[in-house]
């Protein structure tokens, strides 16, 4: 990583869409329930931490049995 080149620690809501491989209405409905993580910097504005996304990820891939629901 270069020097001056800032690791992004959060994610928009339709970047953490993408990355759940889920559509940005998907994503925007997540997050209004309470099911993706966000930060809402606006009514507008809303943000995916980096950290809570790959601890609800991790959660899903723990090895359990039974499947996670987000």
């Amino acid at each position: 990583m270069e020097k001056n080149k800032k690791e992004k620690l959060t994610y928009t809501v339709e970047e953490a869409g993408e990355l759940l491989g889920i559509s940005r209405g998907t994503a925007y409905a997540l997050a209004r329930e309470g099911r993706l993580p966000v930060i809402r910097i606006s009514d507008r504005r809303w943000v995916v931490p980096k950290a809570q996304l790959e601890r609800l990820l991790n959660g899903a891939t723990d090895g359990s049995s039974r499947a996670t629901q987000i």
